[in-house]
């Protein structure tokens, strides 16, 4: 039987291949999702019932994707206690995408909103398994496992460098 932690909602169908990297990430750190479409303006109904009921199903996270007015994030921190983090999406009518981030951005005091980098979907997956990772050791260990594989990478790039016959400044870490 499923058992999701995280949410990932997002105002509509478009904002899918962005918020997708989310659960990715997740499902890769081995923590269940689930996913779906809330719009904030199209089905408030939906949202309302959505936010509020998110606790009670066992959720401790929810990653709101939205672009343009992006109000969803908001909209859902406002009707839970449960930690959200804003995914700023950029929507084929934003402005550049400023309009998604500053929307998320500037919340009010006491709905807070972790923002993340336009379209950066991937790390609120991270973020939201870091906040899980803080009280379940085994999540902990696998984001360790992840950051020293991020580590390695950029240490193989560097040493490739030097098979090219390029010199790279020898660090000691």
């Amino acid at each position: 039987m499923s058992n999701p932690q995280v949410g990932i909602i997002m105002g509509s169908q478009s904002d899918l291949p962005v918020m997708s990297e989310a659960a990715e990430i997740l499902e890769e750190l081995g923590i269940e999702v689930e996913v779906t479409i809330v719009s904030a303006h199209r089905t408030p109904h939906r949202m309302l019932e959505y936010a509020e009921n998110a606790a009670d199903r066992g959720l401790k996270v929810i990653v709101a994707g939205a672009g343009g007015a992006a109000h969803l994030p908001g909209m859902v921190a406002s009707l839970t206690t449960l930690p959200v983090i804003g995914v700023p999406v950029k929507s084929r009518n934003s402005i550049d995408g400023w309009d998604s981030v500053l929307s998320i951005l500037q919340m009010p005091g006491g709905i807070p909103v972790a923002t993340v980098a336009l379209d950066g979907a991937k790390n609120a997956g991270i973020l939201a398994a870091e906040i899980i990772g803080a009280f379940v050791p085994e999540v902990s260990k696998k984001l360790t496992d992840y950051k020293r594989s991020l580590k390695e990478k950029v240490l193989e790039s560097a040493q490739s460098l030097e098979t090219r016959g390029w010199k790279s400044k020898k660090i000691g870490f």
